[in-house]
């Protein structure tokens, strides 16, 4: 009984990261992130898990993505990007929207 109830709460909490999932990248296509991002491979701008892997373990992480999303930024990605510069996102992404994006490629 006991791996039968331990079975259905992982069952819950992979459905629950698949929503998130979901939830993180219609919110990426509906910012236009996804012009310049993708979660696994370069486009114009870095892999989100190349993010993710980058800020892993670092306290700072989340409010550092959300003030470069919201401000913009050059610099910290050249050698993948070859200097192209990240535009501003606020205020046409709601700051709400920005720490969701950010919370989302954390999560990878």
């Amino acid at each position: 009984m006991k791996a039968v109830m331990m079975g259905m709460a992982m069952a819950a909490v992979s459905v629950a990261g698949v929503a998130q999932a979901e939830e993180g990248l219609d919110l990426a296509k509906k910012s236009g992130c996804l012009a310049c991002h993708a979660v696994d491979k370069k486009v114009v701008g870095p892999a989100w898990k190349d993010v993710a892997a980058r800020y892993k373990g670092k306290g700072d992480a989340k409010a550092t993505l959300v003030d470069k999303i919201k401000k913009g930024g050059k610099g910290n990605w050249t050698d993948v990007t070859g200097g192209v510069a990240m535009p501003p996102y606020s205020p046409r992404v709601p700051d709400a929207d920005i720490e969701k994006l950010v919370s989302f490629v954390l999560s990878l």
